[in-house]
């Protein structure tokens, strides 16, 4: 929810776009991001930023916990330096539309441009010499101004249709056509948030109207804007400094509908894979969304990982302020750090111990906790290279899982790291993702696709994730899994293999090499020793 810490650390070089994140629109009165400058309720404090006008000498870009090329740590005081900006150059601020109406209005005005564009396309590509905005071979649903619909309605929506755009921006192109997976990366770049007004009411009817006595300062301009909120750094009394996410008004009451008329919308494009989102998939989708918008429940969920992970050395969740806590307002403590996609300048080694230690955490949290923070978005784990930690955040998607499915699942994936396909296939059907009548086409291709994703676990010695085709080849076989599928998968693992699927690409972009076998087999050992403990 936040990104700065007690230190920040410059990394010459990274990025262009990371600086406009960070400096655009500060103190820049009528720039045209931001309405003007960012005011405090109270007088500055001595936490108060400085503008980026006061730093011209940082470089081509920031960020908290980054190297240079040479790895050469710069290391500037927490009170110079401003809080690290997430909202980029596209973020606007505009009213959320807060009723159904309001927000059917807004897909039904994409729809309508979403033709005319198609239209347009065709024909421009009739007309002699005529030439579309659209790439070659590409669908003409998938125009550069048909993206920019797409962008800014969602951007302007919120909520549970930028999730899912959100969700789809972190797919591997080859499961989403490349034009439509950059519309969603621009999506997961570019939350609008909300004009003043409109977030003081949230904060007003959530806090009641003597909120200001819980603060000392709060910003009014958000330097994060999410699917469901958007987070504004605040002081409180004792000078402790927080991120408060305050959430879009209508959001909750929208999820079933906004869900249904983004699909209805994309489905015109026939650019989702068929079967992507079907009944008993949308049904978790919409479950997990209806918990990310419960922020009692998700402070409640921050509270359990931050015990969980009280002794860990690598990870840390910040504390939960329990007076700035309501189901649409959640506070806690501002952290430090980069979010993983900001990672792959960072040296081979590094890299690899961040991702060994995701891949570590996420086997403990099925396998000893059974309890999962399920959203792999990369700005969900900031890390900080000043104390080679990583920070974790948003816990809205938080879920338990049984031993009933846990039991079962250890021995699919352990099936799969010692290549026995037969008992990949017996433990399948113990953890009833297969009936036992499947076609032997289906069975196949289900062995095949666990086999594949099994790979990092059988490999004697450290796994490349970059040098792997993991995506693709299991693309191949979605068709047959979709056509003769007997009966849908169990209802936990919509969430848990986004999550692995997160992890698993967050190890291809940085380029990690890990060896993956050995913490597997320790996992697995003293899962069934605590088990019959």
């Amino acid at each position: 929810m936040g990104v700065r810490g007690p230190k920040c650390f410059i990394r010459m070089g990274l990025v262009e776009a990371w600086v406009r994140r960070t400096f655009a629109g500060y103190g820049r009165p009528g720039s045209g991001r931001h309405p003007g400058p960012r005011y405090h309720w109270l007088p500055p404090t001595p936490q108060h930023p400085v503008k980026a006008a006061d730093l011209p000498s940082l470089g081509k870009g920031i960020g908290a916990g980054c190297l240079d090329s040479l790895g050469t740590m710069l290391t500037f005081p927490a009170s110079d330096l401003l809080p690290i900006s997430q909202l980029s150059d596209r973020s606007r601020e505009r009213k959320v539309p807060a009723s159904r109406i309001s927000r059917l209005a807004n897909f039904g005005g994409l729809a309508v441009g979403l033709g005319l564009g198609v239209l347009t396309e065709v024909a421009k590509k009739s007309l002699p010499g005529g030439q579309s905005s659209s790439r070659p071979g590409s669908s003409p649903f998938l125009s550069e101004a048909n993206a920019e619909r797409i962008v800014q309605t969602l951007c302007t929506v919120r909520g549970a249709a930028l999730k899912v755009g959100q969700m789809l921006s972190i797919q591997d192109n080859s499961f989403i056509s490349p034009q439509l997976q950059r519309i969603f990366e621009r999506v997961r770049q570019s939350a609008d948030f909300m004009p003043r007004w409109q977030m003081l009411k949230v904060l007003e009817e959530e806090l009641g109207r003597d909120w200001r006595a819980k603060v000392a300062s709060l910003e009014e301009v958000p330097f994060a804007a999410a699917s469901i909120g958007q987070v504004h750094q605040g002081t409180l009394r004792d000078g402790t400094e927080v991120a408060v996410k305050i959430q879009y008004p209508g959001v909750a009451q929208s999820i079933q509908s906004d869900i249904q008329n983004l699909l209805a919308v994309l489905r015109m494009s026939v650019a989702l894979p068929e079967g992507l989102f079907a009944e008993q998939s949308l049904q978790a989708l919409q479950q997990e969304l209806a918990w990310e918008c419960d922020y009692r429940r998700e402070a409640a969920c921050a509270q359990n990982f931050r015990q969980l992970l009280a002794n860990d050395p690598f990870f840390r969740v910040p504390a939960v302020i329990k007076e700035l806590c309501t189901t649409r307002v959640l506070g806690m403590e501002l952290a430090g750090g980069v979010p993983l996609d900001q990672c792959q300048g960072l040296s081979q080694d590094i890299r690899n111990q961040i991702c060994f230690q995701l891949l570590r955490l996420c086997l403990r949290e099925l396998f000893e906790f059974r309890f999962m923070q399920t959203d792999p978005n990369w700005a969900n784990f900031l890390y900080d290279a000043s104390s080679h930690q990583v920070t974790l955040l948003d816990f809205g998607a938080s879920r338990e899982f049984g031993t009933e499915f846990t039991d079962h699942y250890i021995e699919v994936v352990m099936a799969a790291a010692n290549g026995d396909r037969d008992r990949v296939l017996k433990k399948s059907r113990d953890l009833k993702f297969l009936t036992g009548f499947e076609t032997k086409a289906f069975s196949d291709a289900h062995v095949e696709a666990v086999m594949i994703l099994g790979e990092p676990f059988a490999t004697q010695g450290p796994y490349d994730f970059g040098a792997g085709d993991t995506a693709r080849r299991v693309q191949g076989l979605i068709p047959v899994l979709l056509q003769h599928r007997l009966r849908p998968p169990p209802e936990e693992t919509y969430a848990l293999h986004r999550k692995l699927a997160g992890a698993f690409l967050a190890c291809a972009r940085l380029r990690a090499h890990i060896a993956c076998r050995d913490l597997f087999q320790d996992t697995y050992h003293h899962y069934w020793a605590s088990r019959q403990a």
